[in-house]
C-alpha cells in the first residue's frame, strides 16, 4: 500500500517495528516518504510517530491500520498470555492508533480510517477463535466509530481480505503452545490447510492495494470492502445461510416479545 500510494504521487509515513526493513522506501522517495518505528502496543511510540508526521507534513489524511498477526490453535490449546498478547496488538493497538490520530482529523474536519480486518469475520474457522475475535471486536468498534465521526467529515472503511500472497502464514502466524490430538480433525486440519496454500494464495497484494486506494479516493467509499473472489463468495454464502436460519427461527424469535396490547372496546 505504501508503494502504491507513493507511485500515485502521495506522501506516506510508513511504519514498522523494524523500520530498517522498509528504509528503502524513504531513499527511493525523498521528501515524500518518512519511515518511522512503531510497535502498536507501545502508546509512546505511536504518539511520537504522529507528532513527527505532523512536523514533516502538517496533516494526516488517511490512517491505514494494518498491524496485526494471526494466532492459530484450538481455544483450549492457547495460553492465556498468547490470547492477551493477540488482543493487545490486533485490537487495543489498532484502537490506540485511531485514538491518537483522531484529534488531528477532527480539527481538519476530514480524514479516512482504513481498518484491515479478515475473512475470519465473515465466518470463523476452527483454530482461529482468538484471531477472529480480535477482528470481530475491531469491526464492532469501527462500525460504531463511523457513526460517531460522520459529523466531522471523517470516513471509515473496513477491509475484509481473503487469502492473499503475503508473508502472513509464514511470518505473522503464531501457533498454540501445545497441540492436543483431540483437535487434530478441526484446528489441526485448518493448520495443515494454511501450510498447504501458503505461497499459492489467489490474492495479489499489489492489486489489493490499488483497490483499497481507489476506495479511499471514491466520493462515497464503502463501509466494508471485501477483497478477492474467495472472500466475496464466502460472504454471499454466509448471507444466504444467515437468511435461511433467520426465517427458520423467526417464529421462535417473535414469541419472545410481550403480546401486542388488545385494543380496548
Amino acid at each position: 500500500m505504501a508503494e502504491h500510494a507513493l507511485a500515485c504521487g502521495q506522501r506516506v509515513v510508513a511504519t514498522a517495528r523494524q523500520p530498517a526493513n522498509i528504509s528503502g522506501l524513504a531513499a527511493e522517495h525523498p521528501g515524500r516518504c518518512l519511515v518511522l518505528p512503531i510497535d502498536v502496543t507501545q502508546p509512546d511510540q505511536i504518539a511520537t510517530a504522529v507528532n513527527r508526521t505532523m512536523e514533516a507534513f502538517g496533516q494526516i489524511d488517511v490512517l491505514v491500520n494494518n498491524a496485526g498477526y494471526g494466532l492459530l490453535g484450538a481455544l483450549e490449546e492457547l495460553a492465556v498470555e498468547q490470547i492477551r498478547r493477540n488482543f493487545e496488538t490486533n485490537f487495543f493497538g489498532a484502537l490506540q492508533m485511531v485514538r491518537t490520530t483522531l484529534p488531528i482529523m477532527r480539527t481538519q474536519r476530514r480524514g479516512h480510517l482504513v481498518t484491515i480486518s479478515a475473512a475470519a469475520v465473515i465466518a470463523n474457522y476452527p483454530g482461529f477463535s482468538i484471531y477472529g475475535a480480535t477482528k470481530w471486536a475491531l469491526e464492532g468498534a469501527m462500525e460504531s466509530l463511523a457513526a460517531e465521526l460522520r459529523p466531522f467529515g471523517i470516513k471509515s472503511t473496513i477491509v475484509r481480505p481473503g487469502p492473499f500472497r503475503t508473508a502472513f502464514v509464514g511470518r505473522s502466524l503464531e501457533n498454540a503452545t501445545v497441540r492436543w490430538d483431540e483437535y487434530d480433525a478441526t484446528s489441526g486440519k485448518f493448520r495443515r490447510f494454511l501450510e498447504k496454500v501458503d505461497g499459492a494464495q489467489p490474492g495479489d497484494p499489489s492489486r489489493a492495494a490499488a483497490s483499497i486506494f481507489n476506495a479511499v479516493q471514491a466520493e462515497r467509499p464503502p463501509q466494508r470492502l471485501t477483497l478477492g473472489a474467495y472472500a466475496i463468495d464466502k460472504t454471499r454464502r454466509q448471507i444466504t445461510a444467515a437468511s435461511r436460519e433467520l426465517e427458520a427461527w423467526t417464529e421462535a424469535g417473535l414469541s419472545a416479545d410481550f403480546p401486542p396490547a388488545t385494543p380496548s372496546s
